[in-house]
């Protein structure tokens, strides 16, 4: 296949994206239009100023600024009800969206009635053929104690669709054995365990948030390249990484692991880990704000040199790897596989 053909089957492919933090798909237009309800003008030139960053905390700059303008709940459905509309436009059938719970009890604001926005959202979006589950996300520089609190509040909101806790932000603003309070309580309560580690951290970020953490899935991971008998090890117990090139790239991450300036695409390890026998997935993490998309992401991969059986198997890295009942899982994938069959890709 060449490359505008891989292009149109994948968009034609169901897909599933793992990996996506809701207050980052916030478009330019719509940062534009939530100021304006908050009584601040904005032009989409002085978003998009904004959203352009050299460094990860730029990044967090950034992502702290465009949250200030999320303020009630009609604020939270607007941005939900535009990303599920763009992610169905992309023929995606299921998501786990992070919310990042943290920002919402930092800023005192009531999330309870935020999430109910956010679960009727859901449910609009389900009748459209988009199934969403939510995971509940603190900062990690916000401190142990603010992530005990998003912990208590993910355990009372799971009921309306949250299936994870989640860690994100400054990975190396505290360690995992302080955190491990709030894993430990969210477990119990049968929530799942998720964190960002080796974005901006090594191997060790990544080790410890598995071994003390219980993470069953890794955001990022990039600090394992450095460590090649633990991606060996990882790769052994499938322990799956939610890879989001186009981010490590416009945060600086992939600079900083690399060690030099101005690394592009083309020298991101997405190919390697999947060589390596990593399970890997696909994902977007801020889209809006990194100007990508999930059928963009999977353009990297094919630049990267992903054959269409290799593309194939990274889209369906996505639904094994979801946080669903086995059952479930199962029928996403025999959806999956034989629309994929019909594409030619099996």
């Amino acid at each position: 296949m060449n490359d505008a053909e891989i292009a149109a089957v994948i968009s034609a492919l169901p897909k599933a994206e793992l990996h996506l933090h809701l207050e980052g798909s916030i478009a330019p237009g719509t940062v534009v239009r939530l100021a304006a309800r908050h009584g601040v003008q904005l032009s989409a030139e002085d978003v998009a100023a904004r959203y352009r960053y050299s460094d990860f905390f730029g990044f967090l700059e950034a992502y702290k600024w465009v949250t200030s303008f999320l303020r009630s709940p009609e604020d939270y459905a607007l941005i939900a009800d535009e990303l599920f509309d763009r992610l169905i436009e992309q023929n995606v059938i299921y998501a786990e969206v992070t919310i990042s719970g943290g920002v919402m009890l930092r800023r005192g604001q009531d999330v309870e009635a935020n999430f109910e926005a956010l679960r009727r959202s859901a449910e609009r979006a389900a009748k459209k053929g988009l199934r969403v589950q939510w995971i509940f996300d603190a900062a990690r520089q916000f401190g142990a104690d603010k992530a005990l609190e998003t912990a208590r509040w993910a355990v009372r909101l799971a009921p309306g669709g949250i299936v994870a806790y989640g860690m994100g932000g400054d990975e190396l603003a505290l360690s995992a054995r302080e955190l491990q309070p709030a894993y430990d309580l969210t477990r119990a309560a049968g929530l799942h365990s998720l964190v960002h580690a080796g974005e901006t951290g090594g191997p060790e970020v990544v080790r410890e948030a598995i071994d003390l953490l219980g993470a069953e899935r890794i955001g990022h991971g990039l600090g394992v390249l450095h460590d090649p008998a633990l991606m060996d090890d990882l790769a052994e117990r499938g322990i799956p990484f939610e890879v989001c090139p186009t981010s490590n790239l416009r945060t600086g991450a992939l600079d900083r692991q690399l060690g030099r300036k101005g690394a592009g695409l083309e020298a991101h390890p997405l190919k390697t880990f999947f060589d390596r026998g990593l399970c890997v997935t696909l994902s977007t993490d801020d889209p809006a704000m990194f100007g990508t998309d999930l059928l963009g992401e999977y353009a990297v991969a094919a630049a990267l040199g992903f054959s269409p059986a290799e593309m194939e198997r990274l889209a369906a890295n996505s639904f094994s790897s979801a946080l669903l009942p086995e059952t479930v899982r199962q029928a996403y994938l025999a959806r999956f596989r034989q629309r994929a069959g019909e594409l030619g890709l099996l």
